[in-house]
């Protein structure tokens, strides 16, 4: 875990050299991510306090985000590309069979809910989110937010069809629910841990969301 620093003991990033500016807008989200897994709240996230862990002037920002919320969309935006990693990476080990790979990659995005709560948390919402015309970020932005990953649970439910693993005659439909499922799942996961949650409560809800019979 990075250690957080303030005032006087912010460090200085040395000068990027030219052609590097790509770099400094890749520490700026770093600066953002470290933080919100740091303090568990997104308002930890100010241009001042990224600006400080980078160890730059805070209006050496605006060359990269014009405002905070679209600090907050390319955090969100590295999430979601992290979590589309991971459950591929599921699937792939999952062999050929369809049904095993489409519990592999539930299983996977479970996992990643569990390990990264407060990342999961703001991916899905939070104050970060501006009222559409108060920030540079866009309705288009919003709307591609986890497109890729719902397009693999969409694939792997068609292919559990395919194989006569699924009896869904609506898979995009389907696809939607399941992942409302997990999402569903992992929020009260981390909201009621204390809960008694059955062993197989995933498996349970993973087998009737995407209509799987043996």
């Amino acid at each position: 875990m990075a250690t957080t620093v303030t005032g006087a003991d912010a460090p200085t990033r040395a000068r990027n050299r030219r052609g590097e500016g790509a770099r400094l807008r890749d520490e700026i989200v770093q600066a953002a991510v470290e933080l919100l897994d740091e303090h568990g709240d997104e308002s930890a996230i100010t241009l001042r306090s990224v600006a400080r862990r980078v160890g730059i002037a805070a209006p050496s920002i605006y060359r990269h985000f014009p405002d905070q919320p679209t600090i907050m969309l390319a955090l969100v935006q590295q999430a979601f590309a992290e979590l589309e990693q991971r459950l591929r990476a599921a699937g792939d080990d999952a062999g050929e069979d369809p049904r095993q790979r489409l519990f592999a990659v539930c299983h996977a995005y479970l996992d990643f809910a569990q390990q990264h709560p407060q990342r999961y948390r703001t991916m899905f919402g939070g104050v970060w989110m501006p009222a559409l015309g108060e920030s540079a970020v866009t309705a288009a932005d919003m709307h591609l937010l986890g497109q890729e990953s719902l397009r693999l649970l969409g694939d792997l439910l068609d292919a559990c069809v395919a194989a006569g693993h699924a009896t869904s005659t609506d898979v995009s439909a389907d696809a939607v629910g399941l992942w409302l499922g997990l999402h569903g799942l992992a929020h009260q996961r981390a909201s009621t841990v204390a809960f008694p949650w059955p062993a197989d409560i995933a498996d349970r809800l993973i087998t009737t969301l995407a209509h799987l019979h043996d």
